[in-house]
Formats: structure tokens, sequence, C-alpha cells
């Protein structure tokens, strides 16, 4: 039977969803407006390819009101709408429009779901098999959570539900584009109390073991995934400590130690977060890499500490400091600077020396400027950028107005950013500090009031002066 589509006017697109979910989709099989169909479909999804999106929505219209069905096998007519009132979303300034435009995409959407559900599009491959109409419906549900999040900028918790039901209807063959919005919004909902532990780490689950199906069975697709797991699981870094147990980070932090065995450094920093991490003291690994740590710190501690006193020209600094000293400190330690040949001390003197000027003498600029010389001596240093954040974020009630506070933590944030690609053992400690300070990013109202979008750049003021790219909370 044919439906009525006098709604795509306009004004009378905003048909109820009750309308909706009691109607039959018409295909062009047995119309006699077959031809016209068939036209206006050719028409339409041509003009698609070439983005002349007047003509495309005009013969669209055509075709979705003779039959919003299509051939009966395939759900362009709702799709390829949902692509052309997409285009008019992008593009349109008027908020009542844009609204108009949501509820129209959402409405698509739901009606191409409904026509599988109902039959009235049956894919040649999925006929008689309901499995696979189940996994067409997990298909679309994709499709539309990943507009939600990308286009719509719909509630996260309703963006959520969509995103649940399409993993829940397609499984293993849910599109890959659903981890990266899947995985931000559980990280939020966590964060906000929203969801528990057990529900991140199910999410979680669910993505690692469908990426892993298809990085294994999908020889077209299985990189992508792949790919997009990884990515998608970066995001879970500010949370994972809080949901995961010893269980989790044990294979991590055992291909840590196999990529560097003779790293004592790296092995002390590993037995720690063991530790950290809840594993049982009895746990094999722990036990073993624990041993291997007290065996070498054992014989090595005594004669280490004893050459470092004799030889380290930085141990007068030290005391200055622990006197008090700040200013004689730092002169100790540009003496120790000019008399190193191993670039690695120097670097690490510089870093004491930036410290002592950014904490104690408040000097930032110079703290600064100091840091950044030791970062350069001695690669994959990552402690001087976390100085420099924190030197950012602790100056940043000083710095103008609040929307340059707010910036200034934006600068803060990306130093901690820079320290763990620079030097992953920071990982833990920068994303927390980048957890910490995301409740004081700029506001997004006061953004638009002043005419700046998310991603543009702006200059942040006072001592810090370097240009940001702004992000919200």
């Amino acid at each position: 039977m044919f439906r009525v589509r006098n709604y795509l006017l306009p004004m009378i697109m905003l048909v109820s969803m009750s309308q909706v979910s009691t109607a039959q989709f018409a295909d062009w099989t047995n119309s006699p407006q077959k031809d016209d169909a068939e036209n206006a479909h050719s028409i339409y999804r041509q003009a698609i390819k070439s983005k002349d999106w007047d003509l495309a929505f005009e013969n669209w219209q055509k075709a979705y009101e003779i039959a919003p069905a299509a051939d009966g096998k395939r759900d362009y007519h709702f799709i390829d709408g949902v692509k052309i009132y997409i285009n008019k979303f992008q593009n349109e300034t008027d908020e009542a429009k844009k609204t108009e435009y949501k509820e129209t995409i959402n409405r698509l959407y739901d009606e191409a779901i409904q026509a599988y559900e109902e039959g009235s599009v049956v894919p040649t491959k999925c006929e008689g098999k309901p499995e696979c109409i189940k996994q067409k419906i997990g298909y679309v549900l994709g499709r539309k959570g990943y507009d939600m999040f990308y286009t719509l900028n719909s509630p996260y918790s309703k963006n959520l539900e969509v995103l649940d039901a399409s993993i829940s209807k397609a499984g293993n063959e849910v599109e890959y584009t659903v981890f990266d919005p899947l995985a931000t919004i559980v990280v939020y909902q966590f964060q906000k109390g929203k969801i528990d532990k057990v529900k991140a780490v199910e999410y979680f689950t669910q993505m690692d073991e469908i990426a892993k199906h298809n990085l294994e069975n999908n020889s077209k697709y299985g990189q992508y995934y792949d790919q997009a797991w990884k990515a998608a699981q970066a995001k879970f870094a500010p949370i994972e400590t809080e949901i995961f147990d010893c269980d989790y980070f044990k294979p991590k932090y055992k291909a840590m130690y196999d990529a560097a065995p003779d790293d004592m450094d790296q092995l002390k920093n590993l037995v720690g977060l063991l530790k950290k991490r809840g594993c049982d003291e009895n746990d094999p690994l722990l036990k073993d890499l624990d041993a291997k740590w007290k065996s070498y710190a054992a014989t090595t501690n005594a004669a280490r500490k004893a050459e470092f006193e004799a030889n380290n020209p930085g141990i007068l600094a030290k005391k200055a400091y622990d006197a008090g000293d700040y200013a004689g400190a730092v002169a100790k330690y540009e003496q120790a600077i000019a008399a190193e040949s191993d670039p690695a001390k120097k670097a690490n003197y510089m870093f004491s020396k930036a410290s002592i000027q950014g904490r104690k003498l408040k000097k930032y600029s110079a703290a600064r400027s100091t840091a950044l010389e030791a970062a350069k001596l001695k690669p994959g240093y990552g402690r001087p950028y976390m100085l420099i954040g924190d030197l950012y974020a602790t100056s940043a009630r000083n710095c103008g107005d609040s929307w340059n506070q707010r910036l200034a933590i934006i600068a803060a944030m990306s130093k901690y950013n820079k320290a763990k690609s620079v030097d992953p053992s920071l990982a833990d400690e920068a994303s927390t500090k980048i957890s910490r300070y995301r409740s004081s990013l700029p506001d997004q109202n006061e953004g638009f009031m002043r005419g700046v979008k998310a991603g543009d750049k702006e200059k942040v003021g006072c001592w810090i002066g370097e240009t940001v790219t702004v992000k919200y909370k």
C-alpha cells in the first residue's frame, strides 16, 4: 500500500512518530509510477555524487513520495534522504530550520529501521535470514549514532542508547566508525557519574572483542577496525586506572619489560605500577620483577650513592636547596651545568634549576626557557614539559580575566600531552592532571559570545604568551 507523502513539505515534515510507527512503506515494484520513481532515483543518486544538492533534493522527494522503500531491497530513499538533510542542516543558520532538519534526519533513520523490521525492505542476501536483517538494523543505528555525535550534537545519554543498540543488534558486524564516539561518550559519562565502572568496562570489552574478531576475520576492513580501536582505547586513558584491575595492566607492563629488560629505571617503575594497580604481592609477574629490582638495588645503591656524592657537582646545589637558599642553589646548578659534558646529566641539572626558578623563585619565563633547554638535550625527557604545564596551571589565576585564565589551562594541558607523548612512562601522571583541569576549560557560551569556535587559535595573555587551539568543556 502507498503512504501519503505530503509531509515532505517544510511545515508538515514534523510528522509524529506515532504516525510513522504504524505505516507500511511502499516500493515501486508494482507502482503505476514505477518509471517516474526509477528516473527520479537515478537522477538524485547521481546528483548526490556530483554534490548538486538542490537537484538531488528535488528528485529525492519524488522518489521518496512514490516509493519510500525504493525497490524493496535497499534502504536508499531513507539513508540518502539523511545525507541530503545533513547537508541542509550543516549549511543552515536559522535555528528553527536546523531543529526541523534534525528531526527529519532522526525520523528518516527511524523509518529505515522500521522498514527493515516490518519487511518493507529486504535485501536479497537477507531473504529468509532474520539475523541478517538484525545486523542491517544495527548498521543503520550505528550510522545514526555517528551522526548524532558528529553532526547533530545530540545529548550523550540518547546517543549512547543508539550506539548501544547498534552493537547489540549488529554484533561483530557493527561499523568500526562507532568506536570513537562510543569511547568518547563512555569515558565522559563515567567521569560524570552517569554510568558505573562495570558498564564502562563492558563497553570497552565489547569493542575490544569486535575489533579482534574483524582483525582476524575481515580481510577487507580488519585493519580499519584495528586502527579505530587503538584510537578509541587511547580515549580510556584518563579513566583506565579507575575502571580496570591488575589483569588489564599486566600484559601492557610485561610488554614494556620485555622490550627493555635491562632498563632498571623502568623496572622500578613497573614494580610500583603493578602494586599501584592492585596486583597481589604473590602475583608471579610482580614477584619476578620485584625480586630482580631488589637484587639490583642491593648491589648498586651504595656504590651509586658514593659515586654521586663524590663526582656530582650538583650535590652542592642540592644542599643549598635543602637549606632554603634557592638563589644559591640556582647558582650552584649553573656551575654544575657549565662543568658537565654529558648531555643527559646536563639536562637533569637544567631541569632542577628550572624547577627552582619556577616553583620557588616564581621566575616563570626563565624557568620555561631552562626547561625547554633541558628537553632538547635529553631525548625522551618529558619532565620539563610536565614542569611547564604545572607552572601554566598554577599561575593561571594571575593571567588576566576569566577567559585568559582558562586559555592558560589549555596551554597547561597541551604541555601535559606533550610530556606523555615524549615519555610514555609519564602517561598516568599526565592524564591525571589533564583530567583534574578539564573542568577549568573555557565555557562554550563565553566562547560563543567572543566569536571563538572550538579549534580556533587564541593567544594566551600574561607571561605565557603561547597560541593555543581552543577547546571547551
